[in-house]
This record gives C-alpha cells, sequence and structure tokens, in this order.
C-alpha cells in the first residue's frame, strides 16, 4: 500500500511513519514546507505525483489560544486544508484519513460525548477544527474522521513533555483541575487506526483512549510514572487566564468504534505506562 502522510514533523506523523515503515508499506511524508494543505495546488501536485492509495491527515492549527486572534490561519488549515486535500482524494478515488478534536464541543453535556452529539465548540481553534470536518463530509463520503483529545506521544509538543521541563525547574506545580478529557496516546490512535483501514472502515468516530481525567490527574499520574515527587496543586482555569476558553468535560465515548471493530481499546493510564517505559528505553 502506498501512504502519503501531511504534518509530517508533528508527534502522530511520526508514530504512523514508524508503524507503516514497520508495515513495509510505501510512505511519503511531507511537513508544512514540503506540502503546505492550505495550497490546493500545491496538495493537487503532490497527490496527483505519488497517487497514493490512503492519504493520512495529521496537518494541523492546533495553537488553541493563537488561534482565537488568528483566526484566518487556523482555518487555512484545518478547514480549507482539508477541503483541499478531500477534493483532491475524491478526484482521485483516495481514501482521506483525518483528525478532529473534542474541543469541537462545549463541555456542557455531563456525560460522555458521543458522535451523535451535537457539537457546538467555545473557541475559535473548536470552531476551524468544526469546519474542517464539515467541508470534509460535503465533498467526499469515502473518509475516515476520528476526533483525538488530549494526544501525547514521543516529541516535544505535548502537555507531558512540557510537564517533564517544568517539573525539573519547579518543586510545586499548579495544574487545572476543571478541564476534563482522555489523554490518549499516539501509538494506539495509529494502531486503531490501521485496524479500521484494514476492516475497511468509514465515516467518524471518537478515536481516544478508555477512561478519563482531568489535566491535574493526568500530570499526577504522569510525575508518578517517572518518579519524580514535586508537590502538584489543583487550581482553576481562572488562575491561568487565557485568550481561549476550553471545554469543562469534553471527554468522549470510544464505544462506537470500539464495537465496529469489536476492540477493547487500551485505558489512558496505560497510553501513559507505554509512553514512560519507551522515553526510559530511549534515555537508558
Amino acid at each position: 500500500m502506498k501512504y502519503l502522510v501531511t504534518g509530517a514533523q508533528g508527534q502522530l506523523a511520526r508514530e504512523f511513519q514508524k508503524t507503516l515503515e514497520k508495515l513495509d508499506h510505501t510512505v511519503a511524508a511531507f511537513d508544512k514546507e514540503g506540502l503546505d494543505i492550505s495550497d490546493s495546488r500545491v496538495v493537487n501536485d503532490k497527490i496527483t505525483g505519488h497517487n497514493p492509495d490512503v492519504v493520512i491527515n495529521c496537518a494541523s492549527y492546533n495553537l488553541v489560544d493563537k488561534a482565537e486572534e488568528d483566526f484566518d490561519t487556523a482555518c487555512g488549515v484545518n478547514a480549507t486544508g482539508v477541503k483541499n486535500l478531500a477534493v483532491s482524494c475524491k478526484n482521485k478515488n483516495i481514501l482521506l484519513v483525518h483528525y478532529s478534536t473534542d474541543y469541537v464541543f462545549d463541555g456542557t453535556k455531563e456525560d460522555f460525548y458521543t458522535e451523535e452529539d451535537e457539537p457546538n465548540p467555545v473557541s475559535k481553534y473548536g470552531e476551524s477544527k468544526l469546519q474542517g470536518e464539515q467541508l470534509l463530509k460535503q465533498e467526499t463520503d469515502n473518509f475516515l474522521l476520528f476526533r483525538v483529545s488530549w494526544v501525547f506521544g514521543e516529541g516535544k509538543s505535548n502537555f507531558l513533555h512540557r510537564l517533564s521541563e517544568w517539573a525539573r525547574k519547579n518543586r510545586t506545580l499548579k495544574i487545572v483541575s476543571d478541564q476534563v478529557s482522555v489523554p490518549t496516546y499516539t501509538e494506539d490512535i495509529v494502531n486503531v487506526t490501521m485496524f479500521a483501514l484494514n476492516k475497511g472502515l468509514r465515516g467518524m468516530y471518537h478515536l481516544t483512549n478508555s477512561g478519563y481525567a482531568s489535566r491535574y490527574e493526568f500530570a499526577r499520574y504522569y510525575l508518578e510514572q517517572i518518579e519524580m515527587d514535586n508537590l502538584v496543586m489543583p487550581v482553576t482555569s481562572d488562575y491561568f487566564p487565557s485568550p481561549a476558553k476550553r471545554p469543562y468535560f469534553s471527554a468522549m465515548s470510544n464505544r462506537k468504534l470500539s464495537q465496529a471493530l469489536n476492540i477493547d481499546i487500551p485505558d489512558w493510564r496505560l497510553g501513559v505506562e507505554r509512553y514512560v517505559n519507551l522515553l526510559s528505553s530511549k534515555s537508558g
């Protein structure tokens, strides 16, 4: 199989490249310099030139606070970029795999969000990602759309890497306790995506690890696993004023996907443990 992966420098794209190469698939991976998905001509040229069986879109503008003032740039990647990929893929009958976010929800449901729940983003970032979902569905029906949340994996652009840096410099850490979702490990996202591709799945699904946690619980569990004894104090979001509003409880249910594939997706804690083991093996 031939795969084209966008957003090559990101943690999810790197995990895909590693897995696809292990499975002996042909992979063409491009960062923004090599493939700016907001440019329809570039998108069409690259997809025509490589003619993949599957395009996996890991390119995303995910600067949540910056999107409040730079909405056009966010939409260029998260909405227009998705449309450009969808149009080119449809013209050549190529399957497009795309990733969205729990931030399309407002966090007020007081239960796990399902695929049937109505999105209502409370930030410009969430709005740009929702527009991407809508444009994808308008342009093609040959797609797999996965909503993911609180993604962590190898690389520096995730909460756990930043937490490690803070923990090394500060004995006491203040972490918000009133934002709750599902931490989700890149390795599990990739493994489940590949399984879904093998099963011929199409449509929209929530792809998260199982369980749920606040940022505070997530941080404490990780620090315990790496055996750091920082004092972690829970605070409310008001303690760290930010331009973008975050949803309170945006945890999504992965039941629809689990049932469609007849699998159990691991708990987020197991994801953290495997991530820590990976870091240990690399540093050791």
